[in-house]
């Protein structure tokens, strides 16, 4: 079912900042920041080559990401992000096991504009998973 590890996504309390620092200490080249507000934050990608890495800062109080800093101020990684050929055969394939998708188990589009869907991370040992259609 998976694919490759499309990202790495880190939550941020200040991405002006976070982004700062991968440009200016790590030397890395960063995405114009994206604002996606079906998902409450706004988001930059970082390539690495086999990889990114998304830095994501919530757009208000009501982001999933706020929440996330709510309970670490400083950031840190939030959720890791896979491939998939097929969103809807995976999340039926993962409900079949019994696996929880949140939300309200629809596909929304994601920042790449494509199908995701995210799901518990007490069901994938503590990690959140995002599943992106590719």
């Amino acid at each position: 079912m998976l694919g490759r590890l499309n990202h790495v996504a880190i939550a941020v309390p200040d991405l002006a900042a976070a982004s700062a620092v991968y440009r200016d200490t790590l030397g890395a080249t960063l995405t114009e920041p994206q604002v996606l507000p079906e998902h409450g934050v706004t988001v930059v990608f970082i390539d690495v080559g086999n990889t990114k890495i998304e830095l994501l800062e919530p757009l208000n109080a009501q982001s999933p990401i706020a929440a996330f800093l709510a309970k670490n101020p400083s950031g840190g990684m939030h959720h890791l992000c896979y491939e998939v050929t097929d969103i809807l055969a995976a999340r039926n394939q993962l409900q079949l096991q019994g696996a929880r998708i949140l939300g309200d188990g629809e596909p929304k589009i994601g920042a790449h504009g494509k199908p995701v869907l995210f799901l518990h991370p007490k069901d994938f040992n503590g990690t959140l998973i995002e599943l992106e259609q590719v």
